[in-house]
């Protein structure tokens, strides 16, 4: 069938072919603006060049606006990181990543790659050019991914310390949200240690002590850095929270990072042995459980035999409520607990039993 012509009447028709409908699929939703934009664009031509045509006597003076920006202005800072940030895209699914090296290892989520055996993975480069991307390994409890594309001297970034971040520092966040690439927004820590679960069809979950932001953070931002005024970065956007309804998810002011502490932990795992661990005390938590606390499953083996908290004297029916000091509301956020801290560490864990409060110190044990 015809389209009808689009085509502006201020335009020659030369004009008019480089004026791209650039259709991002996001649930099946379309956004249409580079018409927009060259719809404003001519039009503003238009009355300049009107107006240019009339002498109205005047002199004008020709002047030149030159702009200093300090280095740690969010134009300096974006200018510095874009460079190391890539899009990814694989088959009709796209996400972010950055350079961890110069070797070209790039950090992203799982849930961007998780699909490649769907088709392959394409990185795509600041300066546009677009290399194919191999899965060095990946991670579903902590939703981090490393691939591995054949460059040298590919630009790196800092990685800071995210321990020393805090709520109401200035970050900000850079990706391709719905592939648009070298998006740059700008917020602030909006809190700290955010239990984050997500989970999805497949049965692959993720448990995530999470930095909250309000920088702007939609679909394909996932895998993006979430960097700080110096330019390092100190966490990886990976979810947002929605309103619950309708079929386009976007940002609302409530996005959240995987702290970089973490994420370079699971980075360095991966790319040495294609896997990670993480810690854990050998209990099966009830999820169904809606009291204060996380309860130690009464169904099946709720406790490892000759796990940590076996060893430490923990039993199937203990309601655990606090962790090394901290508040333990439910079961997720337990896990959420657990999976921040390291392999050896040893745990206060504070639980009740037969309404009596007790307390045991646990060493946490690694996955297998």
């Amino acid at each position: 069938m015809n389209q009808p012509s689009n085509t502006p009447w201020w335009l020659p028709s030369d004009e008019v072919k480089q004026v791209r409908v650039v259709q991002t699929k996001s649930n099946s939703n379309f956004i249409i603006f580079a018409v927009v934009i060259a719809l404003v664009a001519g039009a503003l031509g238009a009355m300049v060049g009107r107006s240019s045509s009339t002498n109205i006597g005047a002199n004008l003076v020709d002047t030149k606006n030159i702009v200093e920006r300090a280095p740690d202005s969010i134009a300096a800072l974006a200018a510095r990181v874009i460079p190391a940030v890539v899009s990814i895209s694989i088959n009709s699914s796209s996400g972010s990543g950055f350079f961890l090296d110069s070797d070209g290892f790039i950090l992203t989520n799982n849930h961007v790659v998780k699909s490649n055996n769907l088709g392959k993975i394409t990185v795509e480069l600041s300066n546009g050019k677009k290399y194919p991307a191999k899965l060095i390994g990946r991670d579903a409890s902590y939703d981090l991914a490393v691939l591995k594309i054949d460059v040298t001297s590919a630009p790196t970034l800092q990685l800071g310390n995210s321990d020393n971040i805090l709520v109401g520092d200035s970050v900000i966040a850079i990706g391709s949200p719905l592939g648009l690439s070298g998006t740059v927004t700008s917020g602030i820590i909006s809190a700290k240690n955010r239990a984050v679960t997500t989970g999805d069809s497949s049965g692959e979950s993720s448990f995530i002590n999470a930095l909250q932001t309000d920088a702007a953070i939609n679909p394909g931002n996932s895998g993006g850095p979430l960097v700080d005024i110096t330019g390092a970065v100190v966490g990886v956007n990976s979810a947002i929270a929605t309103l619950g309804y309708g079929n386009s998810p976007g940002s609302i002011g409530l996005g959240f990072a995987i702290p970089i502490n973490q994420a370079k932990k699971t980075a360095e795992q991966l790319i040495k042995t294609g896997s990670a661990t993480y810690p854990i005390m050998g209990i099966t938590v009830d999820t169904t459980f809606t009291g204060n606390g996380a309860l130690i499953s009464n169904q099946g083996s709720g406790i490892t035999a000759g796990g940590p908290a076996a060893k430490a004297g923990l039993k199937a029916g203990d309601v655990i409520t606090k962790l090394d000091g901290k508040s333990i509301d439910n079961s997720d956020e337990l896990i959420v607990v657990i999976r921040s801290k390291n392999i050896g560490d040893k745990v206060k864990v504070e639980y009740s039993r037969n309404n009596v409060t007790r307390e045991v110190v646990v060493t946490l044990a690694g996955s297998k």
